[in-house]
């Protein structure tokens, strides 16, 4: 570390021993003392200050979250909030004027308000370019009317990042505007769709005269697509290197090879080790790719992790399936439960094999993505696209 480094690192040490004398975590309750560590900079201490940050490196935020878990305090409810936390907050910060900024920024860190995407729609669900939800202007106001669907959490959230269509009469990347969507205006319809796994964890949501002031359109009247573009790329990184060693699907496999040593084979031990090294290989490419995007935003690299993510969580499922011989396919809970949180692999082997079917489309289609792999990272020839200059209202649908 450099002399600078060494200063930063000390000075963050103290922030965090004085948080901790005025917010005892045994005594002081998780709102309010998340809500004390945002005010002192130290929630994402790479966002600007006044605004839950320090303007440092990222790479500071680990030396802060290791000394806050160590002292046993609350965190942030990234299961819960994983949409507000992961893709919602950085775009907020990069795009927010400095009204949204204070409006939404403590609130999400806190977990007062648990957010959701309305970002796809049932006729265009790998094109989100082709949205067709519409906002109209009406004053200081925008009025939407539209259907939004696979969307996790609608059912428990109070706030929405939505992009809607405000211009036909131009392509369809360029008439699409962000907005912040309050989930408790009465045109909101939430309805569960029940998924393979017997939960509801997804939702269609029908929009009719929704009422959304212009004061929370995020970025520019048309600029929808660069906006939800930095939300997509944070959701792909959120989704596709988050795991620490033996986390996710591969510490289940793991723990039950070692706890049940009848289940193992030669063959089947020379399965799990490549599973091992296959998950301990997209573990540290996460964490170099997190390292390298500490000073920007994230870019089209994240989409590599998050396929690799989908591919690897289907293929080590399969495995624990197998694994678990007979048992593995017993499930005996269908009851339609509304969750308050996406569980990648809670439950048994059946439910966590079921559940990583939706890996490979959730937070863009394996297809799309190896698409944008293979233009944006490979340099390779763009697939020709016929409706890339053509008015959105002259498309055909």
């Amino acid at each position: 570390m450099t002399t600078d480094e060494h200063a930063i690192s000390r000075d963050l040490t103290a922030r965090v021993s004085a948080l901790l004398a005025e917010h005892d975590p045994t005594t002081t309750g998780p709102q309010e003392f998340l809500g004390a560590r945002f005010d002192a900079g130290l929630a994402w201490v790479h966002f600007p200050e006044g605004h839950g940050g320090l303007g440092l490196s990222q790479n500071y935020q680990a030396q802060v979250n290791t000394q806050l878990v160590d002292a046993a305090a609350p965190e942030p409810a990234l299961r819960r909030n994983g949409i507000g936390l992961g893709m919602a907050a950085p775009t907020i910060a990069t795009y927010g004027t400095e009204e949204q900024k204070q409006q939404f920024l403590r609130p999400l860190f806190t977990g007062e308000h648990i957010y959701c995407q309305l970002f796809s729609e049932p006729g265009a669900g790998s094109d989100l370019a082709a949205v067709a939800t519409r906002a109209v202007r009406d004053g200081d106001s925008w009025i939407i009317n539209g259907q939004k669907v696979w969307t996790s959490s609608a059912h428990n959230a109070q706030i929405a990042i939505l992009i809607a269509r405000t211009d036909p009469a131009v392509s369809k990347h360029a008439g699409l505007t962000y907005f912040l969507c309050e989930m408790n205006d009465p045109g909101i319809d939430v309805r569960p769709l029940r998924q393979i796994t017997g939960e509801a964890e997804f939702n269609e949501v029908f929009l009719t005269d929704v009422r959304i002031p212009d004061a929370n359109r995020l970025g520019d009247e048309g600029g929808g697509w660069r906006v939800a573009t930095t939300t997509l790329n944070n959701e792909r990184v959120a989704i596709g290197s988050g795991a620490p060693r033996e986390g996710g699907m591969i510490g289940k496999v793991a723990a039950a090879w070692r706890e049940q040593p009848e289940l193992r084979t030669p063959t089947m031990h020379d399965e799990l080790m490549r599973l091992w090294v296959d998950a301990e290989v997209a573990r540290l490419t996460g964490e170099r790719l997190r390292q390298q995007l500490a000073a920007g935003q994230p870019g089209p690299e994240g989409a590599g992790m998050k396929l690799a993510f989908a591919r690897l969580a289907q293929t080590v499922s399969g495995f624990d399936v197998e694994l678990q011989a007979e048992t593995g396919l017993r499930y005996d809970d269908w009851t339609l439960r509304r969750p308050d949180h996406v569980d990648f692999t809670g439950r048994e082997a059946g439910y966590r094999y079921l559940r990583a079917k939706g890996n490979s489309i959730e937070g863009g289609t394996s297809e799309i993505l190896r698409n944008v792999i293979a233009e944006r990272v490979l340099s390779l020839p763009p697939e020709h696209r016929a409706d890339k200059n053509i008015a959105w209202k002259d498309l055909a649908r």
